[in-house]
C-alpha cells in the first residue's frame, strides 16, 4: 500500500476534522457550518473558492501548469435526519442528526486531498473539489448542475468515493458499468365510495382494491421485467381509513414507494407498469386510480474511460487490493447528475468491518478513521496521472 508521507503526517488534522464534523451534522441544504469550513481550509490552502451553489455548496479550484484537461472530485457534506444510539466521544451533538453514511469522513478525505495537491503542485491542469450539498435525497447534485456548476467549472471527468462497510480500508472496489440504482418514488391513491362496514355492498371499497394491488405488485420484478435485468419495486407507505372508526370503509387508500433500476429502458417499463396495475386494478373493482411516478436520481453508470482512470490510480496506492468485480448497489446517489454531464466514475472504498451490523443509515454507524489515509491518497494519485505533469 502507497500513501505519501506527506498525507500520513496529516492524519492527525483529519481524524480530528472529520470527528468535528461529526459531531456537529447538518442536513441537506444546511450544511452551513460544515461549508464554511471546507471553504476556509481550502482557502488557507491557497486554493481559489466558490460558494453558492445549491445554497451551501462549495468548489475550490486548483490549476497548476499549462495542462489543458479539467476533473472534478466530488465529496457529499450532508448528514441524515436520525437519532445516534452508540456512544462515542464526538457522537452528535444535534438531537435526530447524524452522520450515518459516512459523509463527514467523504469531505475530510477530499479537504486533505486538496491540502496535498496545493503544497506539493506536481500535475498540471485544473482540478475541481467538488463539495456538495443535499446528496441523501434533497437533490443537492441536480441544484448545483442546474445552476451552472459544469458551466462555471467544465470537467473532462468526474469522479466519486463511497465507504463501504465490509471491505477492508486498504481496499477499493473499481468497476465499469452500473454501481447505483435509480431511485424514483411513486404514489397511488384508490379512490371509492365510502360505506358502512356492515354494508359493503353499498359502497365501492378501495381497501379491498389495494390489497389486491399490492399482492400483485412484485409480478412486475417477477414476471414482466426479464429476469437478467435486475428491477425493485416496494411498497413503503399505506394509509387508510382511522383506527378509531372500525366500522367503516373509507373512501380513499394512498400508496406509495420506491422503485430501482440499472438501465434507463427498466427504469421506463416499472413506471410503465405501475401504472398499469394500478389501472387495471381500479378497473376490476369499479373504483378509480390516481397514479404519479417522480423520477428523482438516474442511475450511476460508470463510463469506460474514467473507470480505467480510476483503476490506474487505484492500482498505484492499493496494488493487489483492488477489486474489479463488485456487486452494484440498489441504493442510489446523486452523482449521477454529475456523471450525466461528464464521463464519470463511482467507487468503493473499504471501511473496514461492519461492527455490531452498523451499515449505512444505521443509527450506530461510524466511519472508519483508518481509511481517511487510503481515500486522500487515491485522490491524490488519480489527479497526478490523470493530469501528469
Amino acid at each position: 500500500m502507497s500513501i505519501p508521507a506527506r498525507i500520513e503526517d496529516d492524519l492527525p488534522f483529519l481524524s480530528a476534522l472529520r470527528r468535528d464534523l461529526h459531531a456537529h451534522p447538518e442536513l441537506g441544504f444546511e450544511e452551513e457550518r460544515t461549508a464554511a469550513i471546507a471553504a476556509k481550509l481550502l482557502e488557507e490552502a491557497g486554493i481559489t473558492v466558490h460558494r453558492g451553489l445549491a445554497g451551501t455548496g462549495v468548489v475550490g479550484t486548483l490549476q497548476v501548469g499549462n495542462g489543458t484537461r479539467r476533473i472534478g472530485l466530488r465529496a457529499d457534506m450532508d448528514a441524515l435526519a436520525m437519532p445516534e444510539m452508540a456512544e462515542r466521544p464526538y457522537k452528535s451533538t444535534v438531537p435526530g442528526k447524524m452522520h450515518a453514511c459516512g459523509h463527514d469522513g467523504h469531505t475530510a478525505m477530499l479537504i486533505g486531498a486538496a491540502r496535498y495537491l496545493a503544497a506539493t503542485r506536481d500535475f498540471s491542469g485544473t482540478v475541481h473539489f467538488i463539495f456538495q450539498p443535499a446528496e441523501e435525497g434533497r437533490g443537492g447534485a441536480k441544484r448545483m448542475v442546474e445552476e451552472g456548476l459544469f458551466r462555471l467549472f467544465p470537467c473532462d471527468a468526474v469522479y466519486g468515493l463511497h465507504n463501504m462497510p465490509g471491505l477492508a480500508v486498504d481496499e477499493i472496489a473499481v468497476v465499469e458499468g452500473p454501481q447505483l440504482a435509480s431511485s424514483d418514488s411513486w404514489r397511488i391513491t384508490f379512490r371509492g365510495i365510502g360505506t358502512h362496514g356492515a354494508k359493503p355492498h353499498l359502497g365501492r371499497d378501495p381497501i379491498t382494491a389495494a390489497g389486491t394491488f399490492l399482492s400483485s405488485l412484485q409480478t412486475i420484478a417477477g414476471r414482466v421485467v426479464d429476469p437478467l435485468q435486475p428491477a425493485v419495486v416496494s411498497a413503503c407507505f399505506v394509509q387508510a381509513g382511522d383506527s378509531k372508526a372500525l366500522n367503516v370503509i373509507p373512501d380513499t387508500v394512498e400508496i406509495g414507494g420506491t422503485a430501482r433500476a440499472y438501465s434507463p429502458e427498466v427504469r421506463e417499463q416499472l413506471e410503465t407498469e405501475i401504472g398499469r396495475l394500478a389501472s387495471g386494478t381500479a378497473a376490476m373493482y369499479c373504483i378509480s386510480a390516481d397514479y404519479r411516478f417522480e423520477r428523482r436520481i438516474p442511475p450511476v453508470v460508470n463510463d469506460e474511460d474514467a473507470t480505467a482512470r480510476a483503476l490506474a490510480a487505484a492500482g498505484s496506492v492499493f496494488g493487489e487490493k483492488v477489486r474489479t468485480s463488485f456487486p452494484p448497489s440498489t441504493a442510489g446517489d446523486d452523482f449521477a447528475f454529475f456523471a450525466q454531464n461528464a464521463p464519470g466514475c463511482y467507487v468503493w472504498l473499504g471501511n473496514g468491518p461492519a461492527m455490531d451490523g452498523a451499515l449505512h443509515h444505521n443509527p450506530a454507524y461510524d466511519f472508519n478513521d483508518g481509511a481517511l489515509g487510503y481515500g486522500a491518497a487515491y485522490w491524490v494519485t488519480l489527479v497526478e496521472q490523470e493530469l501528469k505533469a
